[in-house]
């Protein structure tokens, strides 16, 4: 029962992989919490987050309102860089809790609520933040994030350059404006602002972001005069495409390189993927490497990633599109199951009619009736909104690829529910077999007028994918939850649509 195939490494998200292992080394030898904060600032510059969190954890603990207020501060930010979102989140609403938080408490918060994958409450933030210091740099920066979230990308990039323009120093909006480069398929632009990212790291950081950043470099520099996701053809038109139904899998007959494979539709990846043997048989040879993660086995693979000259799907024919080319992992999916095609990567909105077995994609969909429209972040992945037990809302990503409608184990640890009896669940993904899954029974469940009530949902390990993406993941909902649709996952609207049999 596959779900959410693969993630592959967020450059946001590399300073929380590269400080995987790191202990804390000690505590400050003075008492004084003013030298615990000016040690904390020492880690946290010499990129030793783990244990500038303790050090900042010291410095709170003081009755100097003032340094206890920049020591939230920092503890946030480091919280953030290591991938601990629960902790940022609580630290950032304590540090908001006083009567007149600054807009830098409510940027952070900000920051900390988009890390908790709350999109909707950190734009509140943002905005409020931006009330009480309109050039906020940082305020803007989520702005931004959240315009190319919603694919408003001319906006998020006019915004991401002015932001660049007035703060030059700092790297993850050069890190933004690479991203929505690479969303309008300007690779070489893109490339550019990975470069200035690059050079305004500090030296400091973990060799691994150097690494990881060159990579993504690598690759972009690589296409050099080839268009980027080039449409042989009129690229307005809608393709139509059958399919057929393998397991709860929408199977699509297309080529590589000429080369003859069944894809999968999947929307809950990144990329086009193929297995190794396609990749040899299609003489794909990779151009560089990236982390990748998905359910299966915790934790994240080295992946090589290629360029295929020519996709086929149906009459659709994309050149040059890069691909992830996926080793088959130990009891992991079968081979047929890890080429998959990734229409959204492509910057192609897509309609999936489970009765008629067609699939329609389009660059620029047109709109069509619907029984409930849910409005979609695509923030690397694309996502809706719902609501478990009538108070923790979650987004969870709309996954073509998957089977159930699963919540990660950080959700189900939030729902705080009664203990129950755990129902162990067999559910394989990219990486392979996940041992912990279960079966959380009695569960409530909205998304705007659909409602479960009392249901079972699978509880799966997410944290690594989570990690990746730079947000933590709600849930999934695949094919048990689309399939009694005609879906339609509209970039350009930011909605997904869906009408009832």
């Amino acid at each position: 029962m596959p779900a959410l195939r693969c993630v592959v490494l967020s450059l946001a998200a590399i300073a929380a992989v590269s400080t995987f292992g790191i202990r804390v080394a000690g505590q400050a030898d003075s008492a004084d919490p003013a030298a615990h904060f000016q040690l904390a600032t020492e880690f946290y510059d010499s990129a030793r987050y783990r244990e500038a969190l303790g050090a900042y954890d010291q410095a709170v603990r003081t009755g100097d309102t003032a340094l206890t207020a920049r020591a939230r501060k920092g503890k946030v930010r480091t919280a953030l860089r290591i991938a601990e979102f629960d902790l940022a989140r609580a630290e950032a609403e304590t540090l908001n809790a006083g009567d007149a938080p600054d807009a830098e408490s409510k940027t952070l918060l900000g920051d900390a609520l988009w890390g908790s994958g709350l999109f909707d409450e950190a734009d509140t933030a943002y905005t409020e933040a931006l009330a009480l210091e309109p050039e906020s740099s940082r305020a803007r920066f989520g702005r931004a994030r959240s315009l190319a979230s919603t694919s408003q990308l001319d906006e998020a990039l006019e915004e991401a350059r002015a932001i660049a323009a007035s703060a030059p120093r700092d790297p993850e909006v050069h890190a933004l404006v690479a991203l929505v480069y690479e969303r309008m398929h300007r690779y070489e632009e893109s490339a550019d602002a990975y470069e200035r990212y690059m050079d305004l790291l500090p030296r400091s950081e973990n060799g691994a972001m150097v690494a990881l950043a060159q990579n993504k470099l690598q690759l972009l520099r690589s296409f050099g005069d080839r268009v980027p996701l080039e449409v042989e053809g009129d690229p307005g038109r809608v393709y139509r495409v059958p399919f057929r139904m393998v397991d709860t899998k929408i199977v699509l007959k297309g080529r590589v390189n000429r080369a003859a494979v069944e894809f999968v539709l999947d929307t809950g990846s990144e990329q086009t993927g193929i297995s190794a043997p396609t990749a040899r048989t299609a003489r794909i040879r990779p151009v560089t490497a990236t982390f990748a993660s998905g359910v299966g086995v915790p934790g994240m693979r080295r992946r090589e990633i290629g360029r295929a000259d020519v996709i086929e799907v149906g009459e659709l024919r994309i050149r040059n599109v890069p691909v992830s080319i996926r080793e088959l992992e130990p009891g992991g999916l079968p081979q047929w199951q890890t080429e998959s095609f990734s229409p959204l990567s492509a910057g192609f909105s897509v309609v999936v009619d489970y009765a008629r077995q067609e699939a329609l994609f389009s660059r620029a969909l047109p709109d069509g009736e619907a029984d409930v429209r849910l409005p979609m972040r695509m923030n690397r992945l694309p996502l809706v909104r719902g609501l478990l037990n009538s108070s923790h809302p979650a987004y969870f990503v709309v996954d073509t690829g998957g089977e159930l409608i699963s919540i990660s184990a950080d959700t189900a640890l939030a729902l705080a529910m009664p203990p129950v009896r755990r129902i162990p669940l067999r559910v394989v993904g990219m990486s392979g077999e996940d041992a912990n899954a279960f079966l959380l029974p009695g569960v409530d469940l909205d998304f705007n007028e659909i409602a479960y009530r009392q249901v079972g949902l699978a509880v799966l390990n997410l944290r690594a994918p989570s990690v990746l993406l730079g947000y933590q993941i709600g849930g999934i909902v695949g094919h048990s939850f689309l399939s009694d649709y005609r879906v339609s996952v509209d970039i350009g609207r930011s909605e997904v649509r869906l009408e009832r049999f």
